[in-house]
């Protein structure tokens, strides 16, 4: 089968498309013909050696695919020819051929694209822990996205109303990702450039409720001030570079909570998470009551291009790669 392999960490332009054997499938696994795989900013770091989990070279990178059930075990909840997005959880989606984990395959609604389909599940899964199970997203709260033109921004713009938010506030890095945020649903858009008076200023001096954060850096001291008594700044990531530190006595005086959103991790520790999450996604999908995700899709010979536009931060929205 066709793969992509980075056999050297030197960055995304290391990505070869290369001629590789299919996966050995044993009588657990769900196999799947991938027709599209998503581009996640791990793979920027992995592709040089700067994420936690190092696979061992070369590898395949790509977290997430959608394509079609080839087999499946005759316990599993899906069946061959079954269309279905799934997970391989950080190496190994930017093939042919996958095998996975049942509890990690999911039934695509009709209405959902395989490209659109293999954009969904990383940020929108990861987004709907933030949200919902760290974040304690209220119905009428006001949610504040940084980074809002990229992967996690536009799933948290098209998501928060969904899980009861009445208002949305993006903040993009410059104004031509402002439509990108708009069309992702935000309420009302600012630039990073003196967001938080901005934000003051919309919010008539209250106020946000969460701020949804996969950006960190030089933002988090004025994101943790932009927050409402009782709100949550979820820390999702670092695509700034820096990791920031917070001084705890503002948590303490203001009412306010700084919380991690290790999604992974959370799934290791919760096997079931997944499904449940599906359970609660996959209706909103089917209806339209959340849009899919429209990513800009780049082929499978440019994998090394696809996944640096999201290191060189010019990447708008999710991106997925074509296979089939």
């Amino acid at each position: 089968m066709r793969a992509i392999q980075i056999a050297e960490l030197e960055g995304p332009h290391a990505a070869r498309l290369v001629d590789v054997d299919e996966p050995a499938a044993g009588d657990d696994l769900v196999v799947v013909d991938v027709h599209a795989a998503g581009v996640a900013f791990p793979d920027a770091l992995q592709s040089r050696g700067l994420y936690q989990h190092k696979p061992p070279l070369p590898y395949t990178p790509g977290a997430e695919v959608a394509g079609v059930v080839r087999s499946a075990p005759e316990d599993a909840h899906v069946r061959p020819g079954d269309r279905v997005a799934g997970l391989t959880m950080l190496c190994g989606a930017m093939a042919e051929v996958v095998a996975l984990q049942p509890n990690r395959v999911f039934k695509l609604p009709d209405s959902v694209s395989f490209e659109a389909g293999a954009g969904l599940l990383f940020n929108d899964l990861t987004v709907h822990f933030a949200l919902r199970t760290r974040g304690r997203l209220s119905d009428g709260e006001t949610v504040l996205v940084h980074g809002a033109a990229g992967g996690i921004g536009t799933s948290a713009l098209r998501l928060a109303p969904a899980f009861g938010a009445s208002r949305t506030i993006a903040v993009v890095g410059s104004e031509d990702k402002a439509d990108v945020a708009r069309a992702a649903g935000a309420s009302d858009v600012v630039l990073a450039d003196g967001f938080k008076d901005a934000v003051k200023d919309l919010t008539d001096d209250r106020g946000v409720d969460i701020v949804v954060d996969p950006v960190g850096g030089d933002r988090f001291t004025d994101s943790l001030r932009s927050l409402a008594p009782g709100g949550r700044l979820l820390v999702i990531g670092f695509t700034g570079g820096e990791i920031p530190t917070v001084k705890v006595n503002r948590l303490l005086l203001n009412n306010i909570d700084a919380v991690g959103v290790g999604w992974g991790a959370w799934t290791f520790t919760h096997p079931d998470y997944l499904q449940e999450q599906w359970a609660e996604l996959e209706p909103l999908l089917a209806s339209g009551a959340v849009p899919a995700p429209e990513p800009v899709v780049f082929p499978l010979e440019r994998a090394g291009d696809a996944i640096a536009s999201l290191e060189d931060r010019t990447a708008r929205g999710k991106v997925v790669v074509t296979v089939r």
